[in-house]
């Protein structure tokens, strides 16, 4: 434990927490003061000018990261017979239905996102118990309730992430890994960016972007400009 108070001591002397970073140079500190052995994630924080209480200052959507997320993502697809072949194909983890609706109902839960079809979602009424509390229950909106199933499965993939503001205003994502190049990690962060800005609700009053903060698992939280996530 001692090395990585040492560790600890050398990124809080790198990170001014007064200063606003530009981002690439915010991303080129933030691989600086990641000590992990691991492949630590790069997470993102947007605190945003809304009120998520108020139904139309919601900002939730969906994303492709240019660069990938750098996770295995586990995907479990609940379709009918005819569409479990191009599912496989896709790349989905796991393909059925009843047999993995009796298992979530065991308590089942090792998956990262589930896909399925409108004609089944009366079917996982029953599973938003153990679902619900996990962010496992598909949804239209994040487009995880789709007639194109292999699409949606490749697309999660690639580096497809959805995500939403959370009650404090701020919305969390992860957007790559630690080995990731700069620009990679630069590319995601712009992308991500860009969607945030365009799912502007017209409620939205003062400054929308009110803060960015770029950080690892167990590295400290940088500071970035955020006019410098919109440059091209």
């Amino acid at each position: 434990m001692g090395k990585l108070t040492k560790n600890q001591k050398l990124a809080a002397a790198k990170v001014d927490t007064a200063k606003s970073y530009p981002l690439t140079e915010a991303v080129e500190l933030l691989k600086e003061i990641t000590f992990t052995k691991f492949d630590a994630s790069v997470d993102i924080d947007v605190r945003l000018g809304v009120d998520p209480r108020k139904a139309n200052q919601m900002v939730r959507g969906v994303v492709s990261l240019p660069s990938g997320t750098g996770k295995e993502v586990r995907v479990l697809c609940l379709c009918t017979p005819d569409v479990e072949e191009a599912a496989k194909a896709a790349g989905a983890d796991y393909v059925g239905l009843d047999e993995y609706i009796e298992k979530i109902k065991g308590g089942w839960t090792d998956i990262d996102i589930i896909i399925t079809m409108p004609s089944i979602m009366g079917k996982l009424g029953a599973l938003g118990r153990v679902l619900g509390p996990r962010g496992l229950m598909p949804n239209p909106k994040s487009g995880t309730v789709t007639m194109d199933i292999p699409k949606a499965v490749k697309e999660v993939k690639q580096g497809k992430i959805d995500f939403k503001v959370d009650k404090a205003g701020i919305v969390h994502a992860s957007i790559g890994k630690s080995s990731f190049t700069p620009e990679a990690i630069i590319a995601n962060v712009k992308e991500f960016m860009a969607t945030i800005i365009k799912l502007k609700p017209t409620a939205a009053k003062g400054t929308y972007v009110k803060s960015v903060y770029l950080s690892s698992t167990m590295s400290r939280g940088i500071k970035v400009d955020p006019r410098t996530t919109e440059e091209i």
